[in-house]
Order: structure tokens, then sequence, then C-alpha cells
């Protein structure tokens, strides 16, 4: 099957032939759906932190912080922002006159508030000759101004990853971009003791330069207005985390010279970069996933809290962990299963019933040593995420995940209702504790589920073509975790999906 041209290429990538085969087989088989149960809702997976415990748990938080407690922020920020501008490349495909499109249409809004985006300024300057402040200019030349807008010789945004497009706009002409934005966020909950900010970006190779540049050139003001000091570090997704591309026939899909075609495989790829991260508390959150300084006051408080939530679990878990290296007796058992049947909202399967106390307590320690994440759940008001649930493991037990629509087979009238009942959604707002109760880092690729990727239909040069994704970040990559969800508001959640998100008001800087 593979021939001396494919194995070089699979030694280059650092893939084996098994891996390879393996993913073959995976097109041929599929992934077996879940055992979902219900969703997760407030008091049944979800906790709600009132006001007093925000307030407790991120005080411990900063308390913590203080003690020497070592933070940073993880933020997948790979490949470029095409998809943001979806419509403008799709009119730039079909150009119409712009009285020819209705009122409510991407272009039309685009162009009809084209001064209220924080990169206008920059757009008028390169179109020196148009006067863009006037929305009937505007509207008698969308191609031009849109071409401008994607040209790799202007603003260059079709070419650019999220990270680098200009969100917001401030006083005195100042204008950022999303990292700039996740720099300044770090320096409101992420600053450990030494009062440096610690974040890491995962980015694409092409555009690692780039992002170099950026902070080179702004890394400093933040510095001085917050007091702070930035400690930005990045990484690539890794070669050997590319899958293999087939055809519908499942058959390795080749292109004109060839030779094998290799996807990314998608972000739990990145679960990988997310394992040489060093630090007790780990932040992530999408690139996309920032509001303007005025309004970054909500998203501070819970990340704090959650935080401390996360802290709080860990000392709880610690201390049972230390307990069981000492001493074992039925009390203790007892008292761990309440724990983590009020805490975590998971009961102790029946056979767990019948095991002795020795084996309990193996069952237990298992269970207990693993990574801990707290995930934020905003209330379900129509944006798109992967959502909370509960699931039967194979064991029996019964399981917290965050699961994409992929992961559910709608065509089961159960699983349907249980998408129909949810009432949350996981904005991609995480605190990761990844190491033991030893203080040893755990080894995240150990606690993935690899049954639960996605495979799914894409073109290469027109010819339709299967693809494979690993296990997503915050779903399968981290299946295995001790895992809590917690309430946060919706204003801590305001993801830019197109340009056009970028006029939501809490975009609007001022």
């Amino acid at each position: 099957m593979f021939t001396e041209k494919d194995i070089s290429l699979l030694k280059e990538k650092s893939i084996t032939i098994e891996a390879v085969t393996e993913q073959i087989d995976r097109f041929k088989t599929g992934f077996e759906m879940l055992d979902v149960i219900r969703p997760a809702t407030p008091n049944d997976g979800i906790k709600i932190l009132n006001d007093k415990q925000k307030e407790n748990f991120s005080n411990l938080y900063d308390n913590s912080v203080k003690k020497g407690l070592t933070v940073m922020k993880f933020v997948p920020a790979s490949g470029a922002a095409t998809r943001m501008f979806k419509d403008l490349y799709q009119y730039l495909d079909n150009p119409v006159s712009i009285k020819e499109l209705p009122a409510n249409h991407p272009i039309v809004k685009f162009l009809e508030q084209l001064p209220k985006f924080a990169f206008f300024t920059i757009l008028q300057q390169v179109m020196k000759n148009v006067n863009l402040e006037d929305i009937e200019t505007r509207k008698s030349k969308p191609a031009e101004i849109i071409t401008e807008t994607l040209n790799n010789k202007s603003l260059n945004y079709g070419n650019l990853p999220k990270g680098l497009i200009h969100f917001h706009s401030y006083p005195d002409n100042i204008i950022r971009t999303s990292m700039e934005e996740h720099l300044v966020e770090g320096s409101y909950y992420a600053v450990n003791n030494d009062n440096t900010v610690k974040i890491h970006f995962t980015v694409s190779p092409e555009h690692f330069e780039l992002f170099q540049s950026k902070l080179s050139s702004e890394g400093s003001k933040i510095e001085n207005k917050y007091n702070t000091k930035l400690d930005v570090s990045s990484s690539f997704q890794k070669p050997y985390t590319d899958t293999i591309a087939v055809t519908p026939d499942n058959e390795p899909f080749r292109d004109k010279e060839g030779a094998l075609v290799f996807r990314p495989g998608g972000h739990g790829a990145l679960i990988e970069n997310l394992n040489e991260q060093d630090a007790d508390i780990i932040f992530i959150k999408n690139i996309d996933n920032v509001v303007p300084e005025r309004l970054i006051g909500d998203t501070a408080i819970y990340k704090k809290a959650l935080g401390g939530l996360a802290l709080s679990l860990q000392k709880a878990i610690f201390g049972y962990l230390k307990d069981l290296d000492c001493e074992i007796n039925e009390n203790l058992i007892e008292k761990i299963c309440k724990f983590i049947e009020n805490e975590l909202f998971v009961s102790m399967p029946e056979p767990f019933k019948l095991l002795s106390i020795s084996q309990k307590a193996e069952y237990l320690r298992k269970y207990l040593n693993r990574p801990i994440r707290v995930c934020g759940m905003v209330r379900n008001e129509g944006e798109p995420g992967g959502g909370p649930f509960w699931i039967k493991e194979k064991s029996g037990l019964e399981s917290l995940q965050i699961l994409e629509s992929a992961q559910l087979d709608l065509d089961n009238p159960h699983q349907a209702e249980q998408q129909n009942k949810t009432t949350h959604f996981n904005p991609v707002d995480l605190v990761c504790s990844a190491k033991d109760y030893k203080g040893v880092k755990f080894n995240l690729t150990n606690f993935t589920d690899p049954e639960t990727g996605f495979i799914s239909e894409k073109s290469i040069n027109g010819l339709p073509v299967k693809a494979l994704e690993l296990p997503g970040l915050w779903n399968g990559a981290m299946a295995n975790w001790i895992t809590l969800f917690a309430e946060v508001p919706v204003s801590t959640f305001n993801p830019v999906k197109t340009v056009n998100d970028l006029l939501r008001a809490q975009h609007q800087a001022f």
C-alpha cells in the first residue's frame, strides 16, 4: 500500500505506518456513538455559584497566587481567519450591485457600518483616494473595499490568523488585535506573584514571525500600562498529529504528484502542546473570545472564581489521596464517596459496592488521581458551542463530558431529546490543574478518549475526501479528567466567528 516515497514522508512527519493504518481502519469502522444519558443542568453537573461563593473562591485564588501558586493562560490561536471573512469571499466570487441585496445581507451590513470596525482607520489610509466616511461611496465600491480588506498588499486579513486581526478601537487612535487583548486580559487575573503574566499561544509556522513582530511592537506598551512583565511563548501543532485524508472508498488520497495528503488533526491535537506547559493552574480560552477593556471586569472576577473552585477541589482531592496512602478504612471510603457525590455529582457504579475495602481504595485512588478541569458554562441563548452532558462509560460510571452535535446520534430519539433539553453550552472557558498530589505533572495524553473523534467530508482541489479529526481539546482529549461545570454569565462570552460580530455592542470599545 505504501511506497518508498510514502515511507519517507511518514518519517519526515514522525508518523508510523501503524498509526496511518489505524487511521484508515477508523475511516472504515467509524466511531461508536456515546451513551448519552441526559444533559448536565444546574445542580446536576453544573454548579451555580452564589455571590458569597464567588467572593470566597476569588479570594482563595488571589491568596494562593500570593503564596506562590503559578498560573498561565493557554490560547489556541492557530490557523488563518478565512472563515471569519467567508461572506466577503463569497461576495467577491459573485459580485453584484449592493442595490440587489436585501437590507439584512452581511455585505450590506459590513459596508453600512464600516466606520465602526477598529480597522477602519487603517483601511482609510490604504484607500486615500476614496471617501470611506460617505456611505453612498462605500456602497458604490463594495468589491474594491472588500479586496483591500483581504488583499495581501493591504490589510491582508484574508491571510492572517484571528490573533492578528484588529478587534477593538480606543481613544487616541489605539487599536488592538485579539492577541493584544489576551495579553491585557491576562494582566487582570493571570499575574504571578513575581508580576509575570505567562501566556502561551499555539500558532501556525507561517504566522510565527508575524506574532513575534506584533509582540515586539506592542508588548512593552502593555507591560508599562499594567506594571507587569509578559512571558509569552508559542508552539506549533505537532506534525505527527496530522491525519491522513482518504477517498470516499477509504483509500489513501494522493495529490497530483502521487503523494499522500495529510490534514491537521483538529484542535484536539493541541493536547500535546498543553502537555508541555508547566503551571499549577492553566486557564484556557479561545483567541476570538475577548472584549474591550471596559468589559473585562466580569471576565476577571469569574476567571478567579473558577480558579478558586478548581483549587478548592484540588485541595480536597489531594487530601483524600494522601489519606489513602496512610490508612484505609470504611469511614474514609464512605467519606470520599460522599465527597464525589456531593461535589462532583457522581455516584459510584453498582459493581463498586461489591468490592473489598482494598479494592474500593484502589478504585478511588485511580478515580481521584487525574487532571482536574473546571469548565465555565453559559446559559444557552442560541450561540454555537459544545454542550454539557452526562454519559455512561462502558464501566457503568457516569461522567460529565462536553459534546459537539456531531458526537450525538440525532437520529436516535433519546439523544435528540437530550440535546433539546440542554440549558447551557461550553464557551471554551476552562481552568485546569494538571499536576498530581505529589506535584508531578500528569502525562495528559494518558487521559484522552480516542473513541471520540470525528470523520468529516471535505474537498481537495474539487475532489471529495474524508478527513479524520482527533478528539477535541476540551471534548475527547480531556474525557478522562475529573470534570466539574460551573455557570458563568453570558457577558464573559463574546466570540467573533464572522467579521460582522465585531459590530456587536460588546465589541465597540467606547
